[in-house]
């Protein structure tokens, strides 16, 4: 809005310029061009500008309010129902006219009628008295409560938008043959609402006891999930009946139902299988899970794991699908490649691998540079930080070298990146007498047993975490917490259902 001085100045300029509109709004920064036009209009009329503006005439009158408001409270507070009897107003202006006239009808800041859910059993009776017609829709609305469209959406619901919503004449009353008739299409109708409740109860029971979409074909179901279904449902609906619908032979029913009482001959084995499975990060399939129960003397064939923790819902986390690209371009001066993708060692501190990962968390970035032995997958060395700097990988390269004698010379391998070429890393690999290796520029496969940790580590504990809430200090404990139990808990079929460190001891590697 703008005032009287705003106004009269722009008609003022306006008339100056020789009613060069677009001169005078681009003088002034304002109005739009009918505004302005409009005022200069005014200014004509009376040598002068109004001070105020005008206000509007209310589109409803007092009565016409009075008139919507009084309807609504007499046809069962349906606001519905009173816009299309009276053709006015929209919904919003009406619930403003109740909340004005009568707050203690409306909810805070909104009028609406009662929309709580109608028990089946009402809607069945009321659909019942509708179509059989012993009243008025309207007399039966009003008795229920509702609005009298919703006895119409309840008649849809059950029987179909097809089916008449009144089974008498109007014309004249039935004849004996017609009543005869009348009372058949009304059993039918019973009937018919009958057996929608079964199904419906039926469906909703697969929904909450096999976890099952409620859009299933019941037909589709075995017959031990059938026979949970007649059990659960015994005490509402006759047995026969709910065999007949799902079309479950008596003797099936029986024989299912003699196997559920059973003991189950594995319930120990499924606590020791969960118990394996909560201890290791939530990250083992049915093969190392069936190497685990073994070493706990409990020797079951891989099939009977595999359905054991399909029933218990043990599902191990799997790795995110992406597209690989890497980049080939020019080969700066570096050491030669003399890794080639052989990540085979005969001995422990053969071989080592090196590189950086990234964990992005809420309260920041953390850096992990492992040391990798390709003799067994162990992790040598390790250090975690918050900059991927050349303190990160010198600090990794030192503790490494501590763990190894005099006589043990391995080759490092790592990617091209700068931290790897600065002098501090040259001058530790040259005092240790470690002999360098570096993969193709922008070639990941060149390291893929590096990478393979990664992606092993975040598929089975990075990933499925939550960490919205976890300081950089907590996360860098439960990471180291994490490698740790990777050397010395997880247990790798490439080393016989070992970890790296039994493996290690097997061999007579270490005390």
């Amino acid at each position: 809005m703008y005032s009287y001085e705003d106004r009269i100045r722009a008609v003022e300029l306006y008339i100056k310029l020789g009613k060069r509109i677009a001169e005078a709004i681009h003088q002034l920064g304002y109005p739009t061009e009918n505004a302005l036009k409009s005022w200069h209009r005014a200014y004509e009329q009376g040598s002068d500008l109004p001070r105020g503006y005008a206000r509007t005439k209310p589109k409803y009158s007092q009565a016409q309010q009075t008139l919507a408001i009084e309807h609504y409270l007499a046809h069962g507070r349906c606001i519905a129902a009173t816009i299309k009897t009276l053709g006015y107003p929209s919904r919003d202006s009406l619930r403003a006219w109740i909340q004005a006239t009568h707050p203690q009808l409306c909810s805070p800041g909104v009028a609406r009628p009662d929309t709580s859910p109608r028990p089946p059993e009402l809607k069945q009776a009321a659909v019942i008295a509708l179509c059989t017609r012993q009243e008025s829709a309207q007399a039966v609305a009003q008795r229920l409560g509702v609005c009298r469209p919703t006895l119409y959406n309840w008649k849809n619901q059950l029987l179909g938008p097809e089916t008449p919503a009144s089974m008498t004449s109007k014309l004249e009353p039935p004849q004996p043959d017609e009543r005869e008739e009348l009372q058949r299409q009304i059993d039918e109708l019973r009937r018919n609402l009958h057996r929608l409740r079964l199904e419906n109860d039926l469906l909703n029971k697969a929904n909450e006891l096999i976890k099952k979409d409620e859009g299933i074909n019941l037909q589709g179901l075995s017959n031990r999930e059938k026979t949970q279904l007649v059990d659960a449902l015994k005490p509402t609906h006759p047995v026969l009946e709910l065999l007949e619908t799902l079309s479950l032979a008596r003797s099936s029913y029986f024989y299912h139902r003699a196997q559920a009482q059973v003991a189950d001959k594995y319930a120990q084995v499924r606590g020791t299988m969960a118990d394996i499975f909560e201890r290791n990060h939530r990250c083992y399939g049915y093969r190392r899970m069936r190497a685990s129960l073994s070493n706990q003397c409990m020797h079951i064939c891989e099939k009977v794991v595999l359905r054991l923790m399909k029933q218990e819902r043990l599902v191990a986390a799997t790795p995110k699908r992406r597209r690989y690209g890497s980049y080939l371009g020019e080969i700066s001066p570096a050491p030669e490649n003399l890794i080639n993708r052989d990540f085979t060692a005969g001995a422990p501190n053969e071989k080592w691998l090196t590189d950086i990962s990234e964990f992005h968390i809420p309260a920041g970035k953390v850096y992990l540079s492992p040391v990798i032995d390709c003799f067994d997958g162990k992790v040598v060395s390790w250090t975690i930080g918050m900059r991927p700097d050349a303190q990160l990988v010198n600090t990794m390269l030192d503790a490494a070298i501590e763990t190894i004698d005099s006589t043990s010379r391995p080759v490092v391998h790592s990617d091209r990146g700068a931290h790897y070429r600065w002098p501090g890393w040259l001058t530790r690999i040259a005092d240790a007498e470690l002999t360098r290796s570096m993969s193709r520029k922008g070639c990941s496969p060149d390291n893929a047993a590096c990478e393979g940790f990664f992606g092993r580590l975040k598929t089975e504990w990075f990933y499925p975490g939550n960490w919205q809430s976890t300081t950089v200090e907590q996360f860098t404990q439960a990471l180291d917490s994490y490698i740790r139990w990777y050397n010395e808990k997880r247990i790798k079929m490439s080393l016989g259902a070992r970890s790296p460190l039994d493996y290690r001891r097997s061999l007579g590697l270490t005390a």
